[in-house]
């Protein structure tokens, strides 16, 4: 690493950084200035210094990762991406904040380059950090071989004191001491200010000894402004291989302006007059706006220039890697073009019929094949392993002195589990899940929003999906949650109906490039369906089918999901004895039912048949717009009841005898 000092140039480049940044937010007049006019001197010193990049392709794969995770300070990363030499140029820079721009509010990951990881929510960019060096863990020792380094990058993040007050952050944090992720640094900007006023208020805790007591090394640098200071401390950072490392950086928040130190310089433009002042302060032209010297614009150039030149020689290296190990060479381009070996769905397994098994336990199953045929599968559970029918042994699973395997004990951490995966998926190279119960999903509900909202490939498996899971009552009873997640855009929401549902809802979740997927999974036993007398479960890849046709034309369609299909089924039969003609429709996925065209949505729900029942153990609200007006459905509207699983199916009414009696009161209507 370098040892040149700093001077004046390296100042003027930090001013450059700061008002490119609060001029992007004057011109808005909407914005957050405070953190670039404190972090920029950290963040120039951490691309200018040590973050390996190349502009020119910000995807190569050993490139090290930034994420502000203090996302409110959008424009400092717009403002480094522009001045560094992404391809992100000043006229969008200019538009900060307006519609249709590249510089949106928070950074977004797929719409600006450069960005590794979509941030604002506070903690989730922390939580992301955990999961990208998990990923470069377990990368590295899967792969590098002596004299080979394929992957061997650092993870770096500036965090805020909002991040370190979410929950996801000390999550994140707890089981990333544990796994000893020494690559991972992050740069605390710790300004002692939120949004409503001094943290005094509500966070008076030693950041440092909570960091120490999850196996943290911890620094601290007294002055923020202080480049030299900030460069030793990551230097130290680097140095520490055995723990990851938090640099509490003492800044001040809206630095230079009037307002400076105040919670009113967080979340509001300065102003025309107190920007002026500002940059007086400073020594900047106070007249000029969205100005970069010439200068500084070709000094930070040259970070990514070395970059590049770090990217070639990692080229050329990879070409020698091939031809020493020409299977993981191949192992490894495939799974970072996002691809699936070949073969990689073929030792799934099958089922007999008269078999009975929960969907979760054909999940189960299904995933083992997966995980036997794709090596970069990589996931876990939050200790409900043995409940999510997901790997258990702990003897296999991700540990300190064993990245190379694939088992993550999460620990019971949901949105720390959430917001991990997004950042294992991002990083490339993997494909990821995770489990729990589905009513636990709530407590991942930002990570899992965030995925939406990236259309990060994660797969989460949500098993215990009903009522009929029984005694653990009605905290642990979802109803309203399969319905909840069918409400995020991008999120494909799977609800199999048996095992060869479950395994082809696995081969839907696999093949997705783009976009998260839940499978909800049963934990009664179910019984499998003869692929022979009912439509194949292949089916399911156009999120609903006719699983069971009328005769003729149908009197009723029976509609349902999951575990409610078997009832449909039997209702079927029972209406068939007096004579009445019902088509029995399995709708595992809304959406990609949704997805299909009219012609075939129309084929399997006739507009003219407006006699539909639906049934399904949930929330009422989403299902009519498949029943329409004439139809109904049974489904629960209240919370769930303790007791056993059976009875409380039967207690609201998710038996053969109501199904067919709601049938032919709708007939008789």
């Amino acid at each position: 690493m370098t040892e040149k000092s700093f001077n004046s140039l390296d100042e003027l480049s930090v001013n450059t950084i700061r008002f490119l940044a609060t001029d992007m937010v004057q011109k808005a007049n909407s914005g957050h200035p405070g953190l670039p006019l404190g972090a920029a001197p950290m963040a120039y010193v951490l691309w200018s210094r040590f973050l390996r990049f190349n502009p020119a392709e910000p995807h190569w794969p050993n490139r090290d990762r930034f994420v502000l995770s203090a996302g409110h300070g959008s424009a400092l990363l717009y403002s480094l991406l522009h001045l560094y030499g992404y391809d992100l140029p000043l006229s969008e820079v200019e538009k900060f904040r307006q519609l249709g721009s590249k510089t949106p509010g928070h950074p977004e990951s797929t719409l600006t380059p450069g960005i590794e990881v979509t941030t604002g929510p506070l903690g989730q960019g922390f939580g992301n950090g955990v999961g990208i060096a998990i990923a470069e863990a377990f990368l590295a020792t899967k792969y590098n071989r002596d004299g080979h380094k394929l992957i061997d990058n650092y993870t770096y993040s500036i965090v805020s004191d909002g991040d370190l007050m979410e929950g996801v952050a000390s999550e994140a944090a707890s089981l990333a001491g544990h796994l000893k992720l020494g690559k991972l640094i992050y740069l605390y900007d710790d300004n002692k200010i939120s949004l409503d006023g001094p943290t005094s208020l509500a966070f008076t805790e030693d950041v440092q000894a909570r960091f120490k007591s999850y196996d943290w090394q911890t620094l601290t640098v007294e002055d923020g402004n202080d480049l030299a200071a900030i460069e030793a401390a990551i230097k130290e950072g680097q140095a520490e291989t055995e723990r990851p490392t938090l640099i509490s950086v003492k800044t001040i928040i809206g630095y230079g302006s009037p307002q400076q130190g105040t919670n009113k310089v967080h979340g509001s433009a300065l102003g025309v007059d107190n920007l002026k002042k500002t940059k007086e302060f400073l020594g900047f032209d106070p007249e000029k706006n969205f100005y970069i010297p010439a200068e500084v614009k070709e000094y930070l150039l040259e970070a990514g220039k070395k970059g590049a030149e770090l990217q070639s020689a990692w080229k050329e290296g990879f070409e020698e890697y091939r031809k020493a190990y020409a299977e993981e060479a191949q192992e490894f381009a495939t799974s970072f073009d996002g691809k699936l070996p070949e073969g990689w769905d073929a030792a799934l397994p099958t089922f007999k019929v008269g078999e009975s098994l929960a969907t979760r336990e054909a999940s189960g199953k299904a995933l083992e094949a997966l995980r036997s045929s794709i090596p970069w599968l990589i996931g876990g559970s939050a200790d409900l392993a043995s409940s999510n029918s997901t790997p258990t042994k702990g003897d296999e699973s991700f540990q300190p002195g064993r990245y190379d395997l694939r088992n993550i004990w999460f620990g019971v951490r949901e949105h720390g589990m959430g917001a991990i995966l997004n950042g294992l998926a991002s990083y490339g190279g993997t494909r990821v899940y995770g489990g729990t119960f589905l009513t636990f999903s709530d407590y991942m509900r930002g990570s899992i929003r965030l995925a939406a909202l990236t259309k990060a490939p994660v797969t989460y498996i949500f098993t215990h999906d009903s009522v009929a899971l029984g005694e653990d009552g009605p905290t642990h009873q979802p109803v309203e949650h399969v319905s909840s997640l069918r409400m995020l855009p991008n999120l494909t929401v799977l609800r199999p109906a048996d095992a060869y549902e479950t395994v082809a809802a696995w081969k839907i979740a696999m093949s997705r490039l783009k976009g998260p997927v839940a499978l909800i999974l049963s934990r009664q036993k179910l019984p499998v369906i003869d692929q022979e007398k009912y439509a194949p479960a292949s089916n399911v890849e156009k999120g609903g089918y006719i699983l069971s046709d009328s005769k003729g034309a149908p009197d009723i369609i029976l509609i349902a999901t999951g575990s409610e299909v078997h009832l449909i089924l039997d209702a079927q039969a029972k209406l068939a004895e007096d004579g009445i003609d019902a088509r029995v429709v399995s709708l595992p996925s809304f959406e990609l039912f949704n997805q299909q065209d009219k012609a075939y949505q129309d084929s399997v729900l006739p507009p003219s048949q407006h006699k539909r029942l639906a049934v399904e153990a949930g929330v009422t609200l989403p299902w009519y717009k498949y029943v329409t007006a004439e139809g109904a459905v049974i489904g629960i509207d209240t919370f769930g009841e303790s007791g056993e699983g059976l009875a409380v199916l039967e207690h609201f009414g998710f038996t053969v005898e109501n199904v067919y009696n709601k049938a032919k009161a709708l007939l008789n209507k």
